[in-house]
């Protein structure tokens, strides 16, 4: 990603956030630990920007329930961006997302975590199991993480914003 591309994405992220009434320094970064939202057609784990947003301040509004306004923050941010720079056809759409004080980093911990300890006991009780519900990029998240378990399988059911996963054994073969 060019050096302007993420100039604007830096300072998007920075006024988005002045003119919801709140502080907070943001810095751009790389990550090779998240999982790529806009990669629909790839399970892997691929690099991504991630506009950080430290804070001294409580920032949990901007968060809310389950990251639900953060995504809505990140969701208007990305559309100020492309409208804001001219993208070729030889060039890959802008990606990003933003995390505010590490919420991003822990929720995505917490959600390998659960995926792990119900793999777990699917394996160990033979009865598939249903996460509570999640946006997008988390079911996703669990997907790519669940993968590696060969035992298992896992199918998002429902609609949205009641959408799951449902994580179950393995049709023998």
């Amino acid at each position: 990603m060019d050096e302007k591309i993420k100039n604007k994405i830096t300072e998007t992220v920075q006024d988005l956030l002045r003119r919801v009434g709140f502080e907070g320094e943001v810095r751009l970064n790389e990550s090779l630990a998240v999982v790529d939202p806009d990669n629909s057609t790839n399970n892997s784990r691929a690099s991504l920007m991630v506009a950080s947003v430290e804070s001294e301040n409580d920032l949990s509004m901007l968060i809310g329930k389950n990251g639900q306004n953060l995504s809505a923050f990140e969701h208007i941010a990305r559309l100020l961006v492309s409208r804001n720079v001219s993208i070729t056809a030889s060039q890959s759409p802008i990606s990003f997302i933003v995390d505010i004080n590490d919420y991003r980093k822990s929720r995505t911990n917490y959600l390998v975590d659960v995926a792990r300890n119900v793999a777990k006991r699917v394996i160990q009780t033979q009865r598939a199991e249903a996460l509570l519900p999640m946006n997008a990029y988390e079911r996703r998240l669990v997907h790519t993480e669940l993968a590696t378990f060969k035992d298992l399988q896992t199918e998002s059911i429902g609609q949205e914003p009641r959408r799951r996963i449902v994580v179950k054994p393995s049709l023998p073969l």
